[in-house]
């Protein structure tokens, strides 16, 4: 059973076709199995000599892999290996592979090490909801949550917080609220990334003033924010040319020592350009540069902008 990157599927549309013949989500196609073709420094490591045991054991718990390539090549000699590696080590393998933003993949390698006769945990099931709820299924993701139950799993923060970023990314605001206030009534503590996700999203379809109750809410709950909540909120009120209650969101911000960064900056500054405000954007900053943030492509992109908006061209 080898695994090459190029055989992973042939095109997105046979791919979302098979998902949807497939109740659970769960793949395993002829046109996702394994061929002979790898090219990766595993391929020079004989599995059954004791040192590229060792080697190949290594290089796999350290998930540190050039590319797809390069991790599908160590998977198609470690699976070969006895004994198999834990789920422990699978999921750390697979979120390796999210970070390279291979969700198909995922879902595929995760029924094959399934067919090995390795057991999925919370943590692998969860890695699957992630991997359909970025894929802009998360009726698949649903589908895990239903299997989670059905292994007698019990679904964590980071179960529902996937959950609920799925229902974001597909526009589903106010089902993820709900589903947010459901987790909360069933005695799931969110974290702050569970929060964060869902003020982003409720800050982005102009939802503000419940995106600042939220924040209000996570705070009396006793989880407190951090610098990509406060920055989801700030660039929010900004963008309804609230930039006062920008300002001072702000410093409650750094009155509990959260320091701002590049995004929080960016976002006030473009604020105070588009009220014309040059002196307090100014004063932002040389305040980034005392705090040795360095302006990014966007903040200067923002400068540019508005200075020659301004017919300040020379001074752009």
């Amino acid at each position: 059973m080898i695994m090459s990157a190029r055989r992973i599927f042939t095109t997105t549309e046979r791919f979302f076709h098979f998902l949807l013949q497939t109740e659970m989500g769960i793949i395993q196609s002829p046109s996702l199995l394994f061929t002979n073709y790898f090219h990766s420094s595993a391929s020079t490591h004989n599995p059954k000599d004791a040192k590229s045991q060792r080697f190949l054991r290594s290089k796999f718990n350290s998930s540190s892999f050039r590319d797809v390539d390069d991790a599908l090549a160590f998977f198609n000699h470690i699976i070969l290996l006895r004994p198999l590696p834990s789920i422990v080590q699978f999921c750390r393998f697979l979120s390796a592979l999210v970070g390279m933003k291979q969700y198909h993949t995922v879902i595929s390698l995760s029924r094959t090490i399934e067919s090995l006769g390795i057991s999925h945990n919370i943590y692998s099931l969860s890695i699957l909801i992630n991997c359909f709820c970025r894929l802009h299924l998360v009726n698949f993701g649903f589908s895990i949550q239903g299997k989670i139950i059905k292994f007698g799993l019990e679904p964590n923060t980071v179960t529902f917080t996937n959950l609920i970023k799925g229902l974001c990314i597909d526009g589903k605001i106010n089902g993820a609220v709900d589903f947010f206030n459901d987790m909360v009534a069933g005695g799931y503590q969110p974290d702050v990334h569970t929060y964060t996700v869902i003020i982003n999203a409720l800050c982005k379809c102009g939802k503000t003033n419940v995106a600042i109750e939220l924040l209000k809410g996570m705070v009396e709950r006793g989880c407190e924010p951090n610098v990509v909540t406060y920055s989801a909120i700030v660039d929010a009120l900004c963008k309804d040319k609230l930039v006062i209650e920008a300002l001072d969101l702000f410093s409650q911000m750094r009155n509990k020592c959260i320091s701002p960064n590049v995004v929080t900056y960016t976002c006030l500054i473009q604020g105070l350009c588009n009220l014309g405000k040059w002196n307090q954007a100014s004063a932002l900053l040389k305040e980034m540069a005392g705090q040795n943030i360095s302006p990014n492509i966007i903040t200067f992109n923002i400068l540019i902008d508005n200075l020659c908006k301004e017919g300040l061209v020379s001074k752009a």
